[in-house]
């Protein structure tokens, strides 16, 4: 396997799996100064995904442009991340509306922002290269999951959609290679927040 395409899907497992840590039971029990473990464990949530992003970019030799694009989002993915985690565990020992707003509002918003620039800059490393095996379509849909999963968990259900629809049109327009997984993974996605935003009669 080319270099690339293992650091690729790396990079896609470290995303599912750091962002479902917080479905981990009872957060893992409780640490220190009113805090769970989990909150720990989320403070290297952005090295587990930035990192092996960041090589994939290097093992694409990806220009100065798209580098910057990478860096942005990585500075806005961290900082809606640490928001959201600082947020999120003061609201768990102590609830309140001002926590609420920064973990669930504000934090979730500006930390998939930042993960649609990153997944910008990563796309945009795609065309020209050769489509990958079933493990890498199977990462694709459940990348795609992950993203509808958090934007209905986030609330962030319209500006997500608006990304997943980009991203399979990304996916189309690019689908003789390795493009094409985008189109696999975000088109479900795409109809996973369709049917969240759809009013129940």
């Amino acid at each position: 396997m080319h270099v690339y395409q293992r650091w690729l899907g790396i990079t896609a497992l470290a995303y599912v799996v750091a962002h479902h840590l917080g479905l981990l039971p009872g957060g893992l029990g409780s640490a220190p100064d009113g805090t769970q473990w989990a909150d720990w464990l989320q403070l290297v949530v952005p090295v587990i995904v930035l990192a092996p992003a960041a090589m994939v970019m290097a093992a694409a030799d990806s220009p100065a442009m798209q580098w910057a694009l990478f860096g942005i989002g990585c500075v806005v993915y961290a900082s809606g991340q640490g928001i959201h985690l600082a947020a999120n565990s003061v609201n768990n020992a102590r609830p309140g509306q001002t926590a609420h707003l920064w973990d669930e509002i504000v934090g979730h918003l500006i930390w998939y922002v930042g993960t649609a620039l990153v997944l910008l800059a990563l796309a945009r490393t795609m065309p020209g290269r050769p489509r990958c095996g079933p493990v890498g379509y199977v990462l694709a849909v459940v990348v795609g999951l992950t993203w509808a999963s958090n934007a209905v968990g986030g609330h962030t259900e319209v500006l997500s959609l608006a990304v997943a629809l980009v991203a399979a049109w990304f996916g189309w327009s690019h689908r003789r290679g390795l493009g094409e997984t985008l189109l696999v993974g975000f088109l479900p996605s795409a109809v996973v927040l369709v049917v969240a935003l759809t009013p129940l009669a």
